[in-house]
């Protein structure tokens, strides 16, 4: 019998692996995919966007802020940072804040994990699916695929059902339900959205530096900036990601979701305005549609046309009423959104187990002793650029310190 099971090595399950081993203890780390730390091989496009300089609570998420706010603090990026340095990587700083191996290279983090998980003393078994587990008096009898295992302690940190295809899945919200705790409902973040308008189709490719404003059943929401690049399915981009997660909750309480799409945030109404009327050419016969080639994209052209309902077929036709239904358009093209990519496009998943339910100073259950939770499990979720592991990180070092 081990002292400790973490059950799953991701992020969360790693770096609480490692701290436990440090202290002394015996740890088994169990591990259902055929390799360790496959969400962190394929993150930040294979870079690995480890984490975020600049942290603050306003960039986590879930039912029980106060949880967060306890978990965090005192957990900001400089003990991140120590921890990594302490098994030799070193990070490096992009936009935004955004932290990176040097190497850039996902590979570098998950092997250097691999390695210190090893040299603690932590024993890894992959292709080990958990099936069940109870609790005999102080015992936990872990079921798996490759026999049982008992240990005194146990830590879940198997993630959520985002990215399947990696190996997310449900299970551990099984085994916490099992033991009395509750979850919150989980839905897609950071995912794709999708679109029964068949116009987006024509313009799937293209991607413009924008602003994306969300209104539910017509009311403004919230908006964000970044790239979006229309698909055959929708749309995605940096802004539309960040959006994601309240699209996503919207939808599932069955709102009516619709985006307004700023195709040029950097020119105001009126200096957009000013730059088509002065384009005008009086005595020009050319087809407005070639005339706004000069400024717009292509396959963009015949969708702001129809939602414009620009009566002008021709640049002399042109007048400021109709260049001004251009210029709103362009500023306000509109995108009703009926679904997102669900959990195979989603980086992770809002919802999971209460926090009500977890001490945030030792990531143990308050309804079954010796019981662990972290990273995503949890009904905590992060914004993109690095949060994700940021919380990841932080309450898999709050679990090992504090075995």
């Amino acid at each position: 019998m081990v002292d400790m099971i973490v059950v799953g090595a991701g992020a969360a399950g790693l770096v609480s692996a490692i701290t436990t081993a440090r202290t002394g203890h015996t740890v088994l780390l169990l591990e259902q995919n055929n390799k360790i730390g496959k969400k962190i091989l394929v993150s930040g496009n294979g870079k690995c966007n480890i984490d975020n300089k600049y942290i603050s609570t306003n960039r986590f998420h879930g039912q029980n802020p106060h949880f967060i706010q306890e978990v965090l603090e005192g957990q900001g990026f400089d003990i991140v940072k120590k921890f990594f340095t302490s098994i030799g990587l070193e990070l490096i700083e992009g936009k935004e804040g955004k932290m990176f191996p040097m190497s850039l290279q996902a590979s570098s983090v998950v092997e250097l994990l691999e390695y210190e998980a090893k040299r603690a003393g932590v024993e890894i078994i992959c292709d080990c699916a958990v099936t069940s587990f109870s609790k005999e008096d102080d015992t936990f009898i872990v079921e798996t695929s490759q026999g049982n295992k008992r240990c005194k302690k146990l830590l879940l940190a198997s993630g959520s059902p985002a990215a399947p295809q990696l190996g997310g899945s449900n299970s551990g919200y099984a085994f916490a339900t099992k033991m009395g705790h509750s979850l919150i409902p989980r839905h897609p973040s950071l995912v794709q959205l999708c679109s029964d308008e068949t116009w987006v189709n024509a313009c799937a490719g293209v991607k413009v530096a924008g602003v994306a404003q969300l209104y539910a059943n017509g009311d403004y929401i919230t908006e964000k900036k970044g790239d979006l690049l229309f698909t055959n399915y929708g749309i995605s981009g940096l802004a539309v990601l960040d959006l994601s997660r309240e699209v996503s909750t919207r939808l599932a309480n069955y709102d009516y979701c619709e985006l307004n799409l700023d195709l040029m945030p950097e020119l105001s109404k009126e200096k957009l305005t000013n730059l088509l009327l002065g384009r005008i050419d009086e005595g020009s016969e050319k087809p407005i549609e070639i005339w706004l080639h000069g400024v717009i994209n292509k396959k963009l052209i015949s969708i702001i046309l129809e939602q414009s309902k620009c009566k002008a077929k021709q640049e002399n036709d042109l007048n400021r009423k109709e260049v001004s239904k251009l210029v709103y358009t362009i500023k306000n093209l509109k995108l009703s959104i009926n679904d997102t990519k669900g959990f195979k496009g989603a980086e992770v998943a809002t919802g999971g187990v209460n926090t009500t339910e977890i001490n945030p100073q030792t990531m143990e259950s308050k309804l079954v002793p010796n019981l662990y939770f972290a990273g995503e499990i949890l009904d905590v979720d992060g914004d993109r650029g690095g949060f994700n592991f940021h919380f990841a990180w932080v309450s898999g070092i709050r679990a090992g310190d504090n075995f």
